[in-house]
């Protein structure tokens, strides 16, 4: 014959246990935490970060584009040494020509074909004088243009630089207030003891980073939500020593004179 299970009794777990004086020195614990949690906030989003990121890689850009500006600057000059060559030459063989032909020198025939080839120099030198100054143009314009790209450089490093020193004056002022808001962090932990101190850095870790929030005009300051009556009197009939926490987020509660039990 079968016979109905009892079934098992659901044990609720011991609240703990701390003097108020050690409860309410959380809050004193969580202000600590919470500002050591914006000053981490705020070092990881300085607006300097990304300004100077953004300078760096305006610079590194820079730099490619004055590169190739040189290697062209470089290339039109080796142009324009070209074509200062070929009119050399055409010169050169004009002014011998033009000797041979005043100095009489050779037959009438020979001397009528050195004023032809004259003549025809000219026009190739009057051809390779208007290349060379398209080249001459183009080498001024090259050299102004890489002028320009390391006057920006020089403005843009500058700016590069000033950000830097800004990033680090404030990355420096965040780590001394750090270091100053968290000077006496040990001494409250020690005074809230090792239980409560668990709980609390266990809530933590699954709340936001707020675990401990005061109970002011019945309202619960982790996730401000107002309690019910039921919530109210547990709170009101627990002993001054328990530690109560809310049914909603689960933090730390700390009763004062303004939780309007």
């Amino acid at each position: 014959m079968w016979s109905a299970r009892t079934p098992p009794r659901r044990h609720r777990r011991c609240p703990l246990k701390a003097d108020p004086s050690r409860q309410w020195r959380l809050l004193d614990l969580q202000a600590i935490d919470t500002r050591l949690d914006q000053i981490t906030h705020a070092r990881a989003h300085l607006p300097q970060t990304p300004s100077l990121a953004q300078a760096r890689a305006e610079l590194s850009s820079l730099e490619t584009d004055i590169v190739n500006a040189r290697t062209a600057a470089d290339d039109v000059q080796g142009e324009l040494g070209k074509s200062e060559q070929d009119v050399q030459l055409v010169r050169d063989r004009a002014a011998r020509n033009q000797k041979r032909l005043d100095a009489g020198q050779g037959t009438p025939k020979d001397l009528q074909a050195l004023q032809h080839e004259l003549t025809s120099l000219a026009r190739r030198q009057n051809a390779l004088e208007d290349v060379e100054i398209e080249v001459m143009e183009r080498a001024e314009t090259l050299a102004a243009r890489v002028t320009a790209l390391e006057g920006q450089r020089a403005a843009l490093a500058e700016r590069v630089e000033a950000l830097e020193v800004e990033l680090d004056d404030a990355l420096r002022a965040f780590d001394q207030e750090a270091e100053k808001v968290a000077s006496g962090r040990a001494d409250i932990v020690a005074g809230i003891g090792d239980e409560l101190s668990a709980l609390y850095e266990k809530i933590r870790l699954t709340s936001g980073g707020l675990a401990a929030a005061e109970l002011k005009h019945r309202r619960c300051g982790g996730c401000r939500l107002e309690l019910n009556n039921v919530d109210l009197n547990r709170i009101r009939t627990a002993a001054e020593d328990e530690v109560v926490r809310c049914e909603e987020c689960r933090r730390i509660m700390i009763r004062t004179g303004e939780s309007g039990l």
